[in-house]
C-alpha cells in the first residue's frame, strides 16, 4: 500500500456536462487517475450546489441512494490512554474527569452486540483505548470477534498500533475490519499529536491489508485547520491502493479538559464539502458520517446524505461522546425515504 501524492492537474471545470463526465472516472477502488491536493482544493472550491451534483451522479453511479449502512460502535476498554491526542477525552494526558473502565467482560459484549443486531445494526464495532494491544489483550479481543461474528454480523476493531502477526490473529478470528484513523494532514499532523508518529499509523494500515482484512479509515474535521489540510487529508486516503473500503468522516467534539475544547465551529457547509469531495475521490468506499452528528440538525444531517455519505453509527453513544437515539435516527431515515442497507 502507498499513499504517495500524484501530479495531476487541479480540474476546475464546472460546466454539468463536465461534471458528468468527472463523475464517470474512478470507478474502481484499486486504481484511480490520481488525486494531487491541488486538484482536491479545486473540488473544495466549486461552487456548492455544482460539488453536490457531482458528488450525488458519483454516488448513485455506485450505490443505491435510498439504502444507509447502519453500524453500531462499542467501547469495550475505556479512557486512561497514553497517547496524547489533543481531541481525545480518552487520553490520559487530559483532565476530562472520564472514568477508566476495564475491558469488557466477554457476556457484556455479546448482550450489547445482540442489542445492536435486534436494533438494525449490521456491523458491530469495539474500540478499545490502548497504544497497542498486548498478546493477551489481543486474545480476549479476538474471542469477543469470534462471538460477534457467530451472531451473523460483520464485525470491525479499533486497538491502536498493531505489531507483526497481530492482525493476522484478528483475521482468523473472523475479524472483517480493522479501524486505524490517520486524524488529518501529515502537515497537520504534529500539532494534534506527538506521542505517535505517522509512520506508525501507515506500518498498522499496511500490516492490516497484509493480512488480507479490509481498511476503516477516515479523519477528524473542524479541529481548526485549513482548507488545505482537509484536501490533504483526502489526498492521503484517496491515494491509497486500495483506498480504504470504509471512511468515516469525523466532526471534531469538543470535550471539556482537552486542548480543543475551544476551537470555533467548523462551518457546516465546509462539513458538507468534505463529505462530498470523498465520495468524489473514494467512489466505491462507504463514506460514514460519524462523530459530530449529535450536534447537527436533521437538515443538516440530509444534506450529508445527500451528498454522499451513506453510513452512520447508530445507538447513542460513540465510545465516549453522545451521538442520536437509535428511535430518532430511524425516524429522519423514513421521513427521507431511507433504509438500512441489507447484508
Amino acid at each position: 500500500m502507498t499513499l504517495t501524492l500524484h501530479s495531476t492537474a487541479p480540474d476546475t471545470a464546472v460546466h454539468h456536462p463536465e461534471l458528468a463526465d468527472n463523475a464517470k472516472q474512478n470507478t474502481s477502488n484499486t486504481a484511480s487517475t490520481g488525486w494531487d491536493i491541488d486538484r482536491i482544493v479545486a473540488l473544495y472550491e466549486l461552487p456548492f450546489l455544482d460539488l453536490i451534483y457531482q458528488a450525488q451522479t458519483v454516488h448513485r453511479s455506485h450505490h443505491d441512494p435510498s439504502k444507509i449502512q447502519l453500524s453500531t460502535l462499542l467501547s469495550i476498554k475505556t479512557g486512561a490512554c497514553p497517547e496524547d491526542c489533543a481531541y481525545c477525552p480518552q487520553s490520559a494526558h487530559h483532565n476530562t474527569d472520564l472514568e477508566r473502565e476495564p475491558l469488557m467482560p466477554l457476556d457484556e459484549v455479546i448482550a450489547a452486540a445482540k442489542q445492536a443486531k435486534a436494533n438494525g445494526a449490521k456491523r458491530f464495532c469495539m474500540g478499545a483505548a490502548w497504544r497497542s494491544p498486548t498478546a493477551r489483550q489481543l486474545d480476549d479481543v479476538a474471542e469477543m470477534v469470534k462471538a460477534v461474528k457467530d451472531l451473523g454480523m460483520e464485525t470491525c476493531v479499533t486497538l491502536g498500533m498493531l505489531k507483526p502477526g497481530q492482525a493476522e490473529t484478528l483475521k482468523d478470528a473472523g475479524l472483517d475490519f480493522y479501524n486505524h484513523n490517520l486524524d488529518t494532514s501529515p502537515e497537520f499532523y504534529g500539532t494534534i499529536i506527538s506521542t505517535r508518529t505517522w509512520q506508525d499509523r501507515i506500518d498498522t494500515l499496511e500490516r492490516v491489508r497484509d493480512a488480507n482484512l479490509k481498511v476503516c479509515c477516515g479523519g477528524i474535521v473542524g479541529m481548526g485547520e485549513s482548507r488545505r489540510v482537509r484536501a490533504g487529508l483526502i489526498a492521503q486516503l484517496a491515494n491509497m491502493r486500495p483506498y480504504p473500503e470504509s471512511v468515516p468522516v469525523n466532526n471534531l467534539v469538543k470535550v471539556a479538559g482537552t486542548p480543543l475544547a475551544d476551537t470555533p465551529d467548523l462551518d457546516p457547509f465546509e462539513f458538507v464539502r468534505t463529505i462530498a469531495v470523498a465520495r468524489i475521490t473514494m467512489p466505491k468506499a462507504m463514506v460514514r458520517l460519524s462523530a459530530g452528528r449529535e450536534a447537527m440538525d436533521d437538515s443538516l444531517q440530509a444534506l450529508c446524505f445527500f451528498a454522499g455519505a451513506n453510513s452512520i453509527f447508530y445507538g447513542d453513544q460513540l465510545l465516549t461522546t453522545p451521538n442520536p437515539e437509535a428511535n430518532k435516527d430511524r425516524q429522519l431515515l423514513e421521513r427521507l425515504g431511507l433504509s438500512a442497507q441489507e447484508g
